[in-house]
Formats: structure tokens, C-alpha cells, sequence
């Protein structure tokens, strides 16, 4: 996948690009039935199908202090938009000055000048522009001004819920990770590296990967149903993700603990997938207790994992 910044890269030089705008946070259901039509679109004209994006997030930069923690990393979303089929991304670097360009000079210098772009698609809630009053029906006359196409697709409904990121970080949040995990369409997944820890899960017979993570988004503290992926092998598990108040020292950890599997993980990527919410935290009174009800803990995911498909 090819990727361009603006403003420190030169004019990529793609053909007919059409471009999916937005910040795309977790690659939801609604976003990618947005790059299935830009995907369709870009076939039609020989053209290539792309998404733009801001980076660091608008509301870090304008609101650092109610900025939502993000579902995905930058790596992550460039995962997701090449697997959805997008062959460019264009990074549009977002500071306070761009923050205060007028919606016309945000298309001519970087829709027009920069992107030559030849269709734009965003989803219904997108503004942008100086004070966000860039409208779609301004970047439609816009567009229709400067040459290129602009549309709109309607919000994606899951069941009863229109589906958002900001309905998904809520749930994450609140620990219905498998309700986070119909909107977004995949498991709610965070990556990181493992490192060690103290080794008392491996005393209690039940070891553990302990994952230094970049993700800014956490589960509610609790157990969890999971899968480790590691070089594209996914693995069933259980994972942790608080402070072990029988164990801890109240720092904040996640670990997993591959199920029947045996692997040296030290050092490794790996990437947790979090398929259901099992239990809360409990302090126990004795190590044997942790211990058995860690081993209970395995056996509810096993019977959990062998119902679905995952």
C-alpha cells in the first residue's frame, strides 16, 4: 500500500484517485461499507482507491484534554485499510494553523493541488474546515466547481444501533467487547510486545505473556475470552487486563495465557483479540484460590471458543 503526507511529501502521483475522507477510528462497519463503494468506484474509472486521514487525531490537537483514547493505532488503521482493499493513504498532518484554514483552502491546496483527487466519499456526520464548518453540501458545490465528484453514504445500522466509534469506545470501555466486536465487525485488538513480569503465573501453573501495548484504548479491567495472534496464528486464550489485586502492585497490565500452547514469547509481537467479557477482578485469599479459579477461567474459554467461529 502506498502512503503520502502532506505537507512533507511531494505530490503522490496517483491515478484518478478516489478518496474516502475522514479519521476512521477502529475501521467500524460503517467505514468499510464507505471503502467498498470507493474500492467499486476507483474499478469503474481505473482510478486508485484511497483513504485521507489526519494525523495526530483532530481533537488531540484541538481538545487534548476531552480527546477520546483511540481504538486503533496509525498501524493498526493502515492494517485494516489494506485489508479492506484501499491501495493509498494520504496522511494529512493536522496542527493548529491547518486547523484554521477556511473549508475552500483545505480543498484547493490538498483535495486539488496536492491529491489531484477525483472523487471524494465521506460519511454523513463529516465536517471540516475552519470551526468544522466545512459542510458536504459546501465540499459538493466545491467539488463541482474544481472537477471532482464528492457523495455521501448514509450511516450503517447494526440491529437497533447506529454503528460509531464512539458507540464502540463506550462499550470497550465498559467491557461488552463482544457487542464492541458486532459494530466494528472484527474483535476489538490491541498490539503490543511481550515482555516479562514476574513469573507468578508460570509458579501457578498457568503462564503468562505480559503485552506492552501502544494502544490508548483499554477494556474495562476484568477477564476476558481472547485470542493471541502471533505471526498470523491465532491462538485461543485468556487474558487479564487490571491491576491482580491478589498479586499486584496496582500497576495497570495485560496478560494472556495462551490456551494448551507452549510458546517462548519473550520479546514477540503479538496481538490480543478480545472475543468476551468473563468475570471482574477478584482478590483472593490464598494463592491456591487465584489458582483454581484461574484454571476455571481457562476452561470457560475453551467451552466458549469451541461454540464459535473465530
Amino acid at each position: 500500500m502506498q502512503i503520502a503526507r502532506f505537507p512533507a511529501m511531494p505530490r503522490p502521483r496517483w491515478p484518478a484517485p478516489v478518496a474516502a475522507l475522514g479519521n476512521f477510528d477502529g475501521v467500524h462497519r460503517g467505514h468499510q461499507k464507505l471503502f467498498a463503494q470507493v474500492a467499486a468506484r476507483a474499478q469503474e474509472r481505473a482510478g486508485l482507491p484511497v483513504a485521507m486521514i489526519f494525523e495526530p487525531h483532530p481533537a488531540s490537537v484541538l481538545r487534548p484534554d476531552k480527546a477520546p483514547p483511540l481504538l486503533m493505532t496509525l498501524d493498526q488503521k493502515l492494517a485494516a485499510f489494506a485489508r479492506a482493499g484501499l491501495q493509498g493513504v494520504a496522511i494529512v498532518e493536522f496542527t493548529p494553523d491547518l486547523s484554521r484554514w477556511e473549508p475552500e483552502t483545505f480543498v484547493d491546496t490538498v483535495l486539488v493541488d496536492w491529491l489531484r483527487v477525483a472523487e471524494v466519499w465521506v460519511g454523513e456526520n463529516f465536517l471540516f474546515g475552519r470551526e468544522r464548518s466545512g459542510t458536504f453540501t459546501l465540499l459538493r458545490a466545491l467539488g463541482e466547481d474544481r472537477g471532482f465528484r464528492t457523495e455521501m453514504i448514509e450511516p450503517v445500522r447494526y440491529k437497533d444501533f447506529v454503528v460509531s466509534s464512539t458507540r464502540i469506545r463506550r462499550l470497550v470501555q465498559e467491557g461488552r467487547v463482544d457487542e464492541a466486536g458486532a459494530l466494528l465487525g472484527h474483535h476489538y485488538t490491541i498490539d503490543g510486545t511481550v515482555v516479562a513480569g514476574d513469573r507468578r503465573g508460570r509458579e501457578l501453573g498457568v503462564p503468562t505473556a505480559n503485552l506492552e501495548t501502544g494502544n490508548a484504548l483499554l477494556p474495562a479491567f476484568g477477564i476476558y475470552t481472547t485470542l493471541g495472534v502471533i505471526d498470523g496464528i491465532a491462538y485461543p486464550a485468556v487474558t487479564n487486563v487490571g491491576i491482580r489485586p491478589t498479586i499486584g502492585d496496582d500497576r495497570v497490565t495485560v496478560e494472556t495465557h495462551l490456551l494448551d500452547t507452549s510458546l517462548d514469547l519473550y520479546g514477540r509481537k503479538m496481538s490480543v483479540a478480545f472475543v468476551k467479557w468473563q468475570r471482574e477482578e477478584a482478590k483472593f485469599d490464598s494463592l491456591d484460590a487465584l489458582r483454581v479459579q484461574m484454571l476455571a477461567d481457562c476452561d470457560a474459554a475453551r467451552r466458549l471458543l469451541a461454540r464459535l467461529t473465530i
